[in-house]
């Protein structure tokens, strides 16, 4: 049997009870420090100028009303086609996950200086509660193609 004994004084105690809650506290608020925030900054897409502008900065040249607008509801949960297209977000920035469960609208534009390819190509652009959240660029039809809307130049 092995027997320890010590004297604290009341210093002694206040200053290792500092310490100890100072250790506990640094530890519980590791992994706070620790994660980064990967949030985006928002993107405004409320108005027809604003999503044009956003397309703009991208490097797109559009006409400038869109073609086709149309609601729809995210489903609650990202199954196919929803998860691979989810990729393509995730790849240029965008998180469709968030918005599961929502209405979103997309909005569709014509494209004008796509590369070696005149007519034909599009853009969309995917808005939730007047911010953008997602787009594509695609070509519709035979030899058709999507592809990310910010790294497809």
């Amino acid at each position: 049997m092995f027997i320890w004994s010590t004297r604290l004084s009341k210093k002694k105690l206040v200053v290792g009870s500092v310490l100890i809650i100072g250790v506990l506290a640094a530890v519980l608020s590791l992994p706070a420090l620790l994660e980064k925030d990967e949030t985006p900054a928002p993107l405004p897409g409320e108005t027809n100028a604003q999503r044009v502008e956003y397309l703009r900065t991208c490097g797109w040249e559009v006409v400038e009303e869109p073609v086709e607008t149309f609601q729809f509801l995210l489903p609650e949960k990202l199954e196919e086609p929803y998860a691979s297209y989810n990729e393509l977000q995730l790849s240029q920035g965008f998180d469709l996950r968030p918005y599961c469960g929502r209405q979103l609208a997309r909005y569709t534009y014509t494209l004008t200086n796509y590369p070696d390819r005149p007519e034909g190509v599009q853009a969309n652009l995917y808005v939730c509660d007047g911010q953008i959240v997602g787009g594509d660029v695609f070509c519709p039809g035979a030899g058709g193609f999507q592809e990310a809307l910010i790294s497809a130049q």
